[in-house]
């Protein structure tokens, strides 16, 4: 059985960068020559086209994969979600591993219709799938994850602040949601460990809570973490470093606005936005060798 994870951390090893570069275009990040041109739902998802295949172009050698947040395209309606598809084939068409951020989940027929949506096919290697369903709503993805080898990131310890409101309530036994949700985790992916220990149901924990990600790594040895808040939401390499083994291994890092964006930075002035991008990624990448003294 094939396991994307096995993949995923094969080519982390092969670049020596665990970073996953967030492709979440707003039209306020697009230069002006692109913006001008997106008058309509149809212009505007072109022009998103357009800017995420030359930031591809910049990157494919320094990231191993993209993560593509939906809900920047649904907005657009049927042009948008044509854009992000196609996004994502040029993505793959690039050797990158995409990632669909969609956070979706049901129960019955309808996360099998989910799952399907996004699983099924050659554009998507992961989805994000929200846990509230417990195991009715999983099952229809590890099913598809188990015959299609494809992966999971199910949201358990989420970077922004008033995430502590659900995910940090403890139980009867004094154990907090977010580490609950860990271990069902763990269980969900049992039967998806690869070679390096690692399943393909894995778990999306911030990079702004290091304490917690360090409590889930220590806890959970099989679940591959998906690690949002670097950057603009003001994660960096120490808060990142937490969610890693001690082999280096165990996650991957996103960064949405600090890549896509650089060009709108002081830093990164007089570049055009895919060669900022290409710096931010690079100085990305640096940043984590050295909080993983790699």
């Amino acid at each position: 059985m094939k396991n994307i994870t096995d993949t995923l951390i094969d080519r982390i090893e092969a670049l020596k960068n665990p970073t996953v570069a967030g492709l979440d275009p707003r039209l306020e990040y697009l230069p002006e020559d692109l913006k001008k041109c997106a008058v309509t739902p149809e212009s505007a998802s072109q022009a998103i086209l357009e800017f995420n295949c030359r930031i591809i172009d910049e990157i494919k050698d320094v990231v191993p994969a993209v993560k593509i947040q939906s809900a920047f395209y649904e907005m657009y309606s049927f042009y948008g979600v044509r854009a992000m598809e196609q996004t994502a084939a040029y993505a793959k068409k690039n050797g990158l591993i995409v990632m669909a951020d969609v956070k979706r989940n049901d129960i019955g027929s309808t996360a099998e219709a989910y799952a399907a949506a996004y699983l099924k096919g050659d554009l998507y290697d992961y989805i994000t799938v929200n846990p509230y369903p417990g195991y009715d709503g999983i099952k229809p993805f590890t099913d598809v994850c188990k015959a299609d080898g494809k992966g999971i990131f199910v949201l358990a310890r989420m970077s922004n602040p008033s995430a502590a409101q659900l995910q940090n309530v403890v139980d009867k036994d004094g154990k907090p949601m977010y580490i609950r949700v860990g271990e069902l985790i763990a269980e969900w992916g049992n039967s998806t460990i690869g070679k390096y220990g690692y399943s393909a149901v894995g778990a999306v924990v911030g990079a702004t809570n290091p304490d917690e990600a360090r409590s889930l790594r220590k806890t959970f040895k099989s679940v591959f973490f998906l690690v949002p808040g670097y950057g603009a939401q003001g994660g960096n390499g120490k808060g990142a470093a937490a969610s890693f083994d001690e082999n280096g291994r165990g996650a991957i890092v996103n960064n949405s606005r600090g890549i896509i964006a650089a060009y709108m930075t002081d830093k990164y002035k007089g570049l055009s936005y895919y060669k900022a991008a290409r710096e931010a990624a690079l100085f990305m990448q640096q940043d984590l060798a050295a909080a993983l003294n790699k």
